[in-house]
């Protein structure tokens, strides 16, 4: 149903303006031509008619245009009224602004064919240079206002589009500030989990020896290295908080670990693990040839660290080996250690610490794997392998 919908309160005053305006002219007699084979009541129809297809110049937009050009051809045959025209220019107008696409092209095209033929045709039959003045009102009547309605439509359209693309680029913002949030939020994690857990494993395996064994020796012993991965701990955690906090200060956050320090988390390590039967070996079989990207001497440190931390909870008793190799652009870092069951104090895992080591790899565009093996000799080992490439360009490609 065309008046299916509510008309526009707009199309409403258009609709009323043009019928009290053509009711006001025919009243007083002014009329756009004479000699009309229909007398001067006629005019009303489709002054009427026109009106009221005004009402649905947004709802129903090419069948007010159709209608209203059969009324505009009645209107032809009678005295004539200038709002029916001049509401016939707002129906072409509006078809073209709120009609379909397809429409939109249409219609401006077949107007302006309109105007030539017109044009063409009386200039033949009258033979007058008089006949373009009706060429003229054709193109007034039909193809302004549909050109008109074109470019109005042109730039909606654009305007349109503009705000869709503003909208979108608002998503895409709001989607990168998310992911970076995430991606920040995993790598705080990864920080805080790798430089506590090795202090905080040493502190629980320690702890529960003491707790455990009746000798002040080995009480002692067991306080000690408690007191000494204390305070490591607490040094990493006021390193991480001044990551994380803007003093405002000149003094900036400490500098990150590098494997320079390896040889400090090594011998931790063998303190660390010292009750438990562990001992921890450096073999570094890297060439001199240049220092290594700042991300992958933090990713092969905290792999390293994390290793050594795993080890520490549930490797047997042996010595866990720590390898590493440089060439083909790649560092290398494998730590292995014996795999099986112990006696004594162990620290509850998450598997966290693997998680965060394939990440680091992953976002170097590295390589990890771990999982049980064996030596040569059949002993059961537990192995970690990262391979991380070491060419800048790559990194920030």
């Amino acid at each position: 149903m065309i008046l299916a919908r509510r008309p526009h309160r707009d199309d409403v005053l258009i609709a009323l303006a043009g019928l009290l305006g053509g009711t006001v002219l025919w009243g007083v007699g002014l009329h756009t031509q004479g000699g009309r084979l229909l007398g001067d009541a006629w005019v009303l129809l489709p002054l009427v008619g026109t009106a009221g297809l005004e009402l649905v110049r947004r709802t129903a937009p090419q069948t007010a245009l159709t209608l209203g050009t059969l009324l505009l051809v009645l209107d032809q045959f009678t005295p004539g009224s200038l709002a029916t025209v001049v509401m016939f220019t707002d129906l072409v107008y509006a078809a073209v602004v709120y009609g379909t696409p397809a429409a939109a092209r249409r219609i401006p095209v077949s107007t302006g064919l309109i105007t030539i033929a017109v044009t063409i045709g009386f200039l033949a039959w009258f033979h007058r240079p008089e006949a373009l003045l009706i060429g003229v009102v054709t193109g007034l009547v039909s193809f302004v206002p549909a050109t008109t309605g074109a470019l109005v439509r042109n730039h909606r359209d654009a305007a349109d589009g503009a705000r869709l693309r503003a909208e979108q680029t608002a998503l895409l913002a709001e989607m990168d500030r998310s992911q970076a949030v995430v991606a920040e939020r995993a790598r705080m994690a990864r920080e805080l989990h790798d430089m506590v857990a090795n202090h905080l494993s040493a502190i629980a395996i320690h702890s529960t020896a003491a707790l455990s064994l009746d000798d002040p020796a080995t009480t002692r012993q067991a306080l000690s290295v408690i007191r000494e991965n204390s305070v490591d701990g607490l040094a990493e955690m006021r390193r991480l908080i001044g990551l994380l906090r803007d003093t405002g200060g000149h003094e900036g956050p400490t500098a990150a670990p590098t494997l320079a320090g390896l040889d400090a988390l090594i011998a931790q390590a063998r303190v660390n693990g010292a009750d438990s039967g562990l001992d921890v070996v450096l073999d570094d079989r890297r060439r001199e040839d240049g220092r290594l990207p700042a991300p992958v001497e933090l990713a092969a440190y905290r792999i390293v660290q994390e290793s050594l931390t795993n080890a520490l909870k549930h490797a047997a008793p042996g010595t866990v080996e720590v390898t590493l190799t440089r060439a083909d652009g790649l560092l290398t870092v494998a730590v292995t250690s014996p795999y099986g069951d112990r006696d004594g104090p162990r620290a509850p895992g998450s598997g966290a610490g693997l998680i965060g080591m394939r990440e680091r790899a992953d976002l170097l565009d590295g390589t990890f794997a771990a999982g049980p093996g064996t030596t040569p000799d059949g002993a059961a080992i537990w192995h970690v392998r990262a391979h991380l490439p070491t060419d800048e360009r790559e990194l920030y490609a």
